[in-house]
């Protein structure tokens, strides 16, 4: 096992956590924000700090990858990649849709086997960022972009309950009210859930170029989808 500094930062939400041996060790986080530019590198240098005074070695740094907010995974980012460069450690990256899911499935409803996830990010208008995953977090549905209405996910709702959450979720209950759509508010992408997947990918060797990755940044999407509707 090992010590992983994980930060996320795609939504308005700013955190910070490490995870040692499969526990959460620290974790700061800010839910007011935007403040990342004035948050971020503070929360890192406490966490990198807290490593020291307890003589635990950094192993990796994890950064959510998106999608989400230009301005905050661009600070993640930075931020992530200065440490590896700083500390020669490897940097891994963490889809933000399928983060979204871990405290779902870690809380206290209890999903049916044949449950599917639906995580969202919300774009603009009735346009949202989405993936179909089931319960073991493999893909049913690779993420895309999706414009909301009855039925979008219907197929899925037909076969299966399916839960709905993430920023993009709350302006989805009015026009999805199929029988099967379950919505669970308050669900937000934070460092201290980061640690499962990230240590799995450490694990899998799945790391990324510190030079040359980029995260997925919600804008990029959007200029995407508006020149493939020309």
């Amino acid at each position: 096992m090992s010590c992983i500094l994980h930060i996320e930062t795609s939504t308005k939400a700013c955190s910070v956590a490490l995870s040692e041996n499969g526990q959460l060790i620290f974790h700061k986080e800010d839910l007011d924000g935007p403040n990342h530019a004035v948050v971020c590198g503070v929360f890192v240098d406490e966490a990198l700090s807290f490593a020291n005074s307890h003589a635990i070695p950094v192993d990796a740094v994890a950064v959510s990858e998106g999608p989400g907010s230009y301005t905050g995974l661009r600070i993640g980012v930075s931020m992530a990649k200065g440490v590896c460069y700083g500390r020669d450690l490897p940097l891994l990256s963490v889809p933000t849709l399928k983060l979204l899911c871990v405290p779902v499935l870690l809380g206290k409803e209890e999903l049916p086997e044949d449950a599917l996830l639906i995580p969202m990010i919300d774009a603009r208008r009735m346009e949202v960022y989405s993936t179909v995953y089931d319960r073991s977090l493999h893909e049913v549905r690779p993420a895309g972009a999706d414009i909301v209405d009855a039925d979008t996910y219907l197929p899925y709702l037909e076969e299966h309950p399916v839960w709905f959450f993430g920023n993009g979720a709350e302006k989805c209950k009015s026009v999805i009210q199929h029988k099967n759509a379950h919505f669970i508010d308050g669900i937000i992408p934070l460092a201290k859930w980061m640690f499962p997947l990230a240590e799995r990918s450490l694990h899998l060797g799945e790391k990324q170029d510190v030079a040359y990755f980029e995260p997925f940044y919600l804008k990029e999407f959007v200029a995407i989808k508006s020149k493939n509707l020309l």
